[in-house]
């Protein structure tokens, strides 16, 4: 049973998370429950508002931790700034990216921690959201879209959501899980959004090296530096597993890092 700290602790995450949202309703959306329950509990009601299964997904939403440990600080480390800055730069300048490093150097933490303190930013696990149906409600949930409807609405509204925010991030970490489908319907979804820059597309098996080698195909990520033209959209896939690595080589304004 969720007890009454328990739920004050989940409240403050609620009021934290709710300035990277536009409104109350998109909110309320991204955490799976009503407007007129947001309202009650964001008015200090806990009694009744919500059930515990409801508790523990908002918790499980905002990375609340319900048992009483010591809390967690972060340790803004060389490596965190470096890649809190590559993410930035990419929301900001609207460039799509593969990054890639070897495991366990904080990229994951990194990258939730950014989301949750940038506006129109969200962080997907693939690993959890396989196949296209999954992924694609997955991110209209995200950024407060209904995802529960008849799926070519949720894809309809998704694309007309992120045509109408400013500098959307979508994080995909593990990407080289997602089923081909689902590499399709994000294929689908960037040209529904922004129709000229494609992601850079690569899967976990792929390694870093081939990553590097089909931008440098591509070319994507150089003529922008050189044309300095940048599409309003930006995508960065994260690609976990290798374990070679992958040199900064020039031919992007981000350098490759995780894998």
């Amino acid at each position: 049973m969720i007890t009454e700290a328990q739920k004050q602790k989940i409240l403050g995450a609620i009021a934290a998370n709710r300035a990277n949202y536009p409104s109350d309703a998109k909110h309320a959306a991204s955490l799976g429950i009503s407007t007129s329950v947001y309202s009650a509990i964001k008015n200090g009601q806990t009694d009744k508002a919500l059930s515990d299964a409801n508790w523990i997904s908002i918790a499980r939403r905002l990375g609340v931790g319900l048992r009483a440990d010591m809390e967690w600080k972060v340790a803004k480390t060389a490596t965190f700034e470096y890649i809190t800055a590559q993410l930035e730069f990419s929301q900001q300048s609207s460039l799509s990216a593969i990054l890639c490093d070897i495991p366990n150097i904080g990229k994951t933490f990194t990258a939730r921690y950014y989301v949750q303190n940038h506006k129109n930013a969200v962080y997907i696990d693939c690993s959890q959201v396989k196949t296209k149906l999954k992924l694609v409600r997955k991110i209209a949930a995200e950024f407060g879209v209904d995802a529960k409807g008849k799926y070519s609405d949720v894809y309809e509204d998704l694309t007309y959501y992120l045509r109408s925010i400013e500098n959307p991030l979508i994080i995909l970490d593990e990407a080289g899980d997602l089923q081909y489908e689902a590499f399709l319907e994000l294929k689908a979804l960037w040209n529904a959004t922004e129709r000229t820059w494609p992601a850079l597309p690569g899967t976990r098996n792929d390694g870093a090296q081939n990553c590097a080698q089909y931008a440098a195909r591509r070319n994507v990520a150089d003529y922008r530096r050189r044309s300095g033209h940048y599409p309003r959209y930006s995508w960065v896939l994260y690609l976990y597993g290798t374990r070679t690595g992958c040199e900064r080589d020039g031919w992007t304004a981000l350098s490759l890092f995780d894998s």
